[in-house]
């Protein structure tokens, strides 16, 4: 796996950290353990390894999640999110935030939008092709390379305001697969439905149009694209119960794209990879929020011409990611 090449550039890549000032707590159904002041310590021991590496990463991918839904209890969300941010200030690269459904637990859209974690990056497209109150752009940060950043709670009911169009047609697609009363709760019939949850979101027909025109430019340019989200979107890559809504909208039109190399996302704290017919990598990180103290859970990828080597600590495991 290794190669002696330089690589084109490198970046960093972490899910999930889900930090808050408490002591360690459990997930929704109080099966898993998560160490909240812990995932602190390890983002820091993560800053510390890229600023160290020999070829500094470019960026740092940062795929969701960023403190937890329990600070809003607490009324701590901003005193929490300033805690995560600061740690990252000491980051010498760039840091891409996506949204996941802990950050609409603690902030409203509109807020996100004028946050920190609007990480939308500036005249590098044309404006007249952005989505009102859609978080999704795309960077390139080399010849030859693009980034596309999705906005994976576009339909959802915790990502919308109650009154808004998007809420009515997120809360129809939910209750159709969804009998339950507690929407946390998945359905029980079908394993596939269990991602008609609270906690997951869909793709509005807006942004796959634009990604199918911002793949179609990638194309033509001969661009190697990686496509990031909080939640995946093939069914092997994770859990049904993490799975997007209508992520059999999104993953064919991934294939009909030459240019597309990978999918990467969170959501699912056990990770999870596959590689699809087309040959597509969809690659799901390990959640720091789920990682024991003495642990590690983030990676460097090198970008090379021919393929992408992922270079993990801890729970996240080495992968050589050739081109399809």
């Amino acid at each position: 796996m290794e190669s002696n090449a330089t690589p084109v550039f490198t970046f960093g890549i972490i899910a999930d950290i889900q930090y808050a000032d408490l002591k360690d707590g459990y997930n929704y159904h109080r099966t898993r353990k998560r160490y909240y002041r812990n995932s602190l310590h390890l983002l820091r021991n993560a800053i510390r390894h890229w600023n160290e590496e020999n070829v500094k990463p470019s960026f740092i991918l940062q795929l969701g999640d960023i403190i937890d839904g329990f600070n809003s209890k607490h009324g701590a969300s901003e005193e929490a999110l300033k805690t995560v941010i600061d740690e990252f200030r000491s980051c010498s690269a760039q840091v891409h935030h996506v949204w996941g459904n802990h950050e609409f637990y603690n902030f409203s859209r509109s807020d996100l939008f004028s946050s920190v974690l609007n990480s939308e990056v500036k005249g590098d497209e044309e404006k007249d092709d952005r989505m009102d109150y859609i978080y999704a752009y795309h960077f390139s940060p080399a010849p030859k390379f693009r980034f596309v950043v999705l906005d994976a709670y576009d339909l959802s009911i915790i990502g919308q305001e109650e009154s808004s169009e998007k809420y009515s047609q997120s809360l129809d697609i939910i209750k159709s697969h969804n009998p339950n009363e507690e929407l946390n709760q998945p359905p029980g019939i079908y394993p596939m439905d269990e991602r008609f949850v609270k906690f997951n979101g869909g793709f509005s027909q807006d942004q796959v149009d634009w990604l199918d025109r911002v793949l179609t430019g990638a194309d033509e340019k001969g661009e190697k694209v990686t496509v990031v989200s909080h939640v995946p979107v093939h069914p092997f890559s994770t859990s049904s119960i993490c799975l997007a809504w209508n992520y059999d909208d999104v993953f064919p039109l991934l294939q009909s794209h030459k240019s597309v190399v990978c999918f990467m996302a969170g959501h699912d704290h056990d990770g999870g990879y596959c590689v699809d017919s087309s040959g597509i990598h969809h690659l799901t990180l390990e959640g720091l929020i789920e990682t024991p103290p003495g642990g590690d859970a983030f990676g460097t990828v090198y970008v090379y011409e021919d393929k992408m080597i992922l270079k993990g600590k801890g729970r996240i495991k080495n992968r050589e990611l050739l081109y399809r």
